[in-house]
């Protein structure tokens, strides 16, 4: 055996579908040069139907099924002991190769005997090549300039940007440090002298510490340019989050006290600590101010309305100035802007892109809630039902101004839906565009679909196949005339590579990409599997919406204020009277919620959106111990892709004597 191809999978399975899909194209020219190659799939304990979907179109490929998530090096490992092949590939699920990608490999690797792994250029999946594609050993100055922002702003120094070895041409072959994990290509006679992956890094930090290791035992990592490979960078945990952090840099100690003396091991462990408080500290400000400055700046306008417009209608109203007390705009002008901003946030108004009619409910159901607490309010407290409507006006219109200056300056935050559909051409054969173009119109997105790009010249376009607008030699010119926003591939048609050197060539257009396994129900792009958007499915699971999770707890909170309240009116129709007043105020703090999933204990259960644990379930009216685990999972599903509010209540009070 040449080569083992060995993929470790963790809830992903389109994207490990779409890679399998390129892989087997990659072995098929491999076999053509008569060379073999196997693959294996080391499956992570998924619980999105990951296995099935293998065992179902991939009969071919060994699979380990771990009934525990053991991490990325022991899953590795276990595959690299069961196997055969001359060469040893680690590839990422999120990855698409190029057909041609194995054979320059087994050629390259062939012809220096001095490698003992190798790694590829990288793209994402817009086309832009990926640093992390070729490194420097992280050591502490080394580190020190990257965890410090020096390296960002100084991509290009020997000296500063020496941590993506900017300094390196990206096109030619060079000897480096350190090879990415998503596609490590490495001789297993260098493996077995070196030692397999170091298991005491779960998730990161593993090809630093084997790149190492390879080096050290007199073998050479190389980063070879000229085969390209896409890396959606789909990591379990997003870079810049506090847990990435954390987990990232924890693996950099490990790592330096392995491999550097105790006095430098001492000084690199400091400089991460710094690092990590430091970028932990940025983390929370961001998170924090991204949250909050956008409600900030709509009360900073609607407060200012106030305090420049009530002395001229004061002056107009009753000819005088200094009418209404001080504490009117001290506490009454604040607790308005308040109810306006909750109300606006349970609209959905600070979701991105912000949509119209969000807006204006927002605003609407703030002044109807203002009005009634005004009614209820004793007279010394009723100041004027005209200062509530003018400032309900002045809120609608300056808040909204600000989102049109903002929205046609370009600015992501405040970005507007205009109801506008997402423009696309389909590139393939005439069978599978329209494959495609029917999943498309079926998911949640219903894209405008232009028109088809046929891959080859035998297609004819215009008057004589009005389908296709064109071939994908002009896929340059069909973007700009018709406005693109997405290219999707049919990559039954067109082979990885072609695909990847359109990508590359429409760097810097706005144009994203996706692409569409054959017989699949998904398509898949175009930066990161953590972007929303980037994984079109015909399911679509709706409780995951913020809107939806806002609303959730919005019905917690009111319900149980609600039932607390009415509490003598109810208790004694309920079991377990005083336990019912514990569960509403564990709702009501928002450690629990009224109704949560159906627990199930089945392996291929699809991957649901996390909810808190439920006082109630959508089957607790059945008895469980007669429902088999795939009814479980689909009473689940039902629950989860088609959400309301109402459907909460209707549980609640199917099941109110059990709360």
């Amino acid at each position: 055996m040449d080569l083992s191809i060995i993929i470790v999978n963790y809830n992903v399975r389109y994207f490990l579908e779409q890679c399998l899909h390129a892989v087997q194209q990659g072995i098929v020219k491999l076999n053509e040069e008569g060379y073999d190659a196997e693959i294996s799939v080391v499956d992570n304990n998924s619980v999105d139907g990951s296995v099935a979907e293998v065992r179902q179109k991939f009969p071919g490929v060994k699979l380990i099924e771990n009934r525990e998530n053991v991490g990325f090096s022991k899953a590795n490992n276990q595959a690299i002991a069961q196997s055969t092949g001359r060469y040893v590939l680690l590839l990422n699920p999120d990855t698409v190769v190029e057909e041609d990608t194995f054979l320059l490999c087994v050629d390259f690797m062939d012809s220096h005997p001095d490698a003992g792994a190798m790694g590829v250029k990288m793209i994402d999946g817009k086309g832009v090549y990926l640093p992390e594609s070729k490194r420097a050993l992280p050591t502490p100055e080394v580190s020190f300039y990257k965890m410090f922002g020096l390296a960002s702003l100084f991509p290009r120094s020997k000296q500063f940007g020496k941590y993506y070895l900017g300094h390196l041409d990206k096109d030619s072959t060079h000897p480096v440090d350190v090879l990415a994990g998503a596609f490590m290509f490495l001789r297993k006679e260098t493996l077995e002298k070196t030692g397999y992956l170091d298991e005491s890094f779960f998730m990161y930090g593993e090809d630093i510490d084997l790149s190492y290791r390879i080096t050290r035992a007199g073998y050479l990592n190389y980063y070879f340019p000229h085969s390209t490979i896409i890396h959606y960078k789909g990591e379990s945990t997003k870079k810049g989050t506090l847990n990435y952090v954390k987990i990232f840099y924890q693996a950099m100690i490990i790592f330096a006290a392995k491999h550097f003396s105790s006095r430098k091991a001492r000084v690199f462990s400091i400089v991460i600590n710094i690092a990590i408080y430091f970028r932990a500290a940025l983390s929370l400000v961001r998170r924090f101010v991204s949250r909050i400055y956008k409600p900030l700046l709509d009360g900073l306008i609607i407060f200012l309305g106030y305090l420049f417009g009530l002395p001229f209608w004061e002056q107009i109203r009753f000819d005088t100035v200094a009418y209404y007390p001080p504490h009117f705009l001290r506490v009454v002008v604040p607790a308005y802007i308040l109810i306006w901003l909750l109300s606006l946030y349970y609209s959905g108004v600070y979701d991105k892109p912000m949509r119209f009619l969000s807006f204006l409910k927002g605003h609407l159901a703030g002044t109807l809630l203002i009005l009634v607490i005004y009614a209820l309010l004793p007279m010394e407290w009723r100041y004027s039902r005209a200062l509530i409507f003018l400032g309900s006006l002045w809120a609608l219109v300056g808040t909204l101004a600000l989102r049109l200056v903002l929205h046609l300056a370009g600015v992501a935050d405040y970005q507007i839906d205009l109801n506008r559909q997402k423009r696309m051409v389909i590139v393939g054969m005439d069978e599978e565009a329209r494959r495609v173009s029917g999943l498309l119109r079926e998911t949640q997105a219903r894209p405008e679909i232009i028109g088809f790009v046929s891959p080859s010249s035998e297609i004819p376009y215009g008057e004589e196949n009005p389908d296709y607008v064109g071939y994908i030699d002009q896929i340059d010119e069909i973007a700009a005339i018709h406005r693109l926003d997405e290219i999707v591939f049919c990559s039954k048609d067109l082979s990885s590579t072609r695909i990847i050197k359109i990508m590359t060539r429409l760097i810097g257009s706005s144009v994203d990409f996706k692409i569409a396994p054959p017989e699949s129900l998904s398509v898949i792009g175009s930066n990161s599997i953590n972007t929303s958007g980037d994984l079109y499915t015909i399911h679509f699971n709706s409780i995951g919406k913020e809107s939806n999770r806002r609303n959730k707890r919005l019905f917690d909170v009111v319900s149980s204020f609600l039932l607390l309240i009415t509490f003598p009116f109810w208790f004694l129709f309920v079991k377990g009277h005083f336990n019912s007043v514990g569960d509403t105020l564990w709702v009501l703090l928002g450690f629990r919620t009224w109704v949560g999933y159906l627990n199930a204990e089945h392996r291929e259960q699809p991957t649901l959106p996390r909810i808190k644990k439920g006082i109630l379930n959508p089957g607790s009216h059945l008895s469980t111990e007669r429902l088999s685990p795939e009814k479980i999972n689909e009473i689940n599903v039902v629950y989860s892709k088609d959400y309301r509010p109402l459907n909460d209540l209707l549980i609640i009070a199917r099941n109110f004597r059990k709360i």
